[in-house]
């Protein structure tokens, strides 16, 4: 329980800094790119959708960075 609370407390330290920091904060352009490759992804295959296959790019860009 306390790596859950430890993974919680970080990624809202690095979404709160991503808000302040915006594109200088070393995460946001490997979430940005990870979204990106998603959304691509999502276009691509027939059983994800271009929103769905953004987000989870994004999430998992986002979890790579805080793990």
């Amino acid at each position: 329980m306390a790596d859950n609370d430890d993974l919680m407390a970080r990624a809202q330290a690095e979404i709160s800094g991503m808000a302040k920091q915006g594109m200088d904060h070393p995460s946001t352009k490997p979430v940005l790119i990870g979204a990106g490759i998603g959304a691509v992804a999502g276009a691509l295959l027939p059983f994800v959708s271009l929103p769905l296959g953004l987000a989870v790019g994004a999430g998992y860009a986002f979890y790579q960075r805080i793990k």
